[in-house]
């Protein structure tokens, strides 16, 4: 069987049936086995998405069949997402570089970006931005192209994020515009301000944890799971961004499958949920008038977090 993989396309397929047969979990870009074994064959041989089919008809050498079918093999015994397993990963149009420091960037705020955010706001109104829980950058970054004018801040409790998101900030030529803040959520940003600020913060709920594929076992817990309810990290935001934002500011928020749960704490905030084109639930916006009005409901449901806490 080996002797007679010797395309792009044999590989492919091969890897393919293999993954289905395993019962891999695709949730870091693709969502399906044909795609990842594809992303994966393709990247390695170096192989664009535009160039012509018959370009996967074409033999290979012994070396670089034994190159891929090893990367093959490692997704099905590792369990890693291919995105780890070579170190890259898309998000709106840009590669960056990530690894287990960092969750794998597969957020549907990207279609936002892509459209600057109208009309929510007014892209020429647009002078500084906040990629709060940035991870490797990508937000952050890909907003810093959206709005070529703009003074971008990455911030982040974890060290090891904000590592490679000064990677991916050197690897885009962005340094003099985008910079790298290591915060616990609006800790260290006193005294700044944003038009926007976006956020894609941990909000799975901690008592999933045992029941998540092995696959999101490779990212840092730091990035997923955010109390019992999975809402600690966002109602904290949800207290102090009025703060931080012009008074034109938006807050554009991704709560993933806890949206229903977040809706049912605070029935009488109008939150507005985003549609996606691409798939993609539970992303919500805010304006800085609507943060302030509501302020006191957010201040409440947190201190019932903070009691909670101390009576375990």
């Amino acid at each position: 069987m080996a002797e007679q993989l010797d395309t792009p396309r044999a590989l492919i397929q091969w890897g393919a049936e293999r993954f289905e047969r395993a019962g891999l979990v695709y949730a870091h870009g693709t969502d399906n086995a044909l795609d990842e074994a594809a992303y994966l064959v393709m990247r390695t041989l170096q192989i664009d998405y535009d160039q012509p089919d018959s370009v996967l008809d074409t033999i290979i050498s012994d070396a670089d069949s034994r190159r891929v079918r090893g990367l093959l093999e490692q997704r099905l015994s590792s369990r890693k997402p291919a995105a780890y397993l070579l170190q890259e990963a898309w998000f709106a149009g840009l590669p960056f570089y990530v690894d287990e420091r960092v969750l794998v960037p597969r957020s549907p705020i990207a279609e936002l970006i892509e459209s600057r955010f109208a009309p929510w706001i007014q892209p020429d109104q647009v002078h500084r931005m906040l990629d709060m829980c940035t991870g490797g950058g990508c937000i952050g970054i890909a907003c810093a192209f959206a709005f070529p004018d703009a003074l971008v801040d990455l911030s982040d409790i974890s060290t090891d994020a904000l590592a490679v998101a000064t990677e991916n900030i050197g690897r885009h030529g962005l340094a003099e515009r985008v910079s790298a803040i290591e915060s616990d959520v609006f800790d260290a940003l006193q005294g700044r301000t944003y038009d926007i600020i976006v956020v894609n913060p941990p909000y799975v709920p901690s008592e999933e944890q045992q029941t998540l594929a092995p696959e999101f076992g490779h990212e840092p817990s730091l990035g997923l799971f955010a109390g019992t309810e999975g809402l600690d990290i966002v109602i904290e935001i949800l207290c102090h961004a009025a703060d931080f934002l012009s008074p034109q500011g938006i807050l554009v928020v991704e709560v993933g499958h806890t949206q229903d749960l977040l809706a049912e704490r605070f029935p009488g905030v109008p939150f507005m949920w985003f549609d996606f084109e691409y798939g993609g639930t539970g992303v919500f916006m805010l304006d800085a008038r609507q943060l302030r009005q509501y302020r006191s409901e957010f201040e409440q449901a947190a201190e019932g977090l903070s009691q909670r806490t101390q009576q375990k």
